[in-house]
């Protein structure tokens, strides 16, 4: 009985030009590379305290 585990879609909707050092790093570590691009990772702390961190700059669901 293994539960799935839970998943959130993650996009970059805003440049990252003019923005800070460390937060252009934080998108990069989601693995974010362009403008309007997805990824789906795994709903964890770490990656909901880097999505809050950046979220003038990402949209997500989940």
């Amino acid at each position: 009985m293994s539960q799935a585990k839970k998943r959130v879609r993650v996009t970059l909707v805003k440049s990252l030009i003019n923005t800070n050092q460390d937060h252009r790093a934080t998108v990069r570590g989601l693995g974010l590379k362009r403008l309007n691009h997805t990824v789906e990772l795994e709903d964890t702390p770490a990656v909901r305290g880097m999505i809050n961190k950046v979220s003038y700059l990402v949209r997500f669901e989940g």
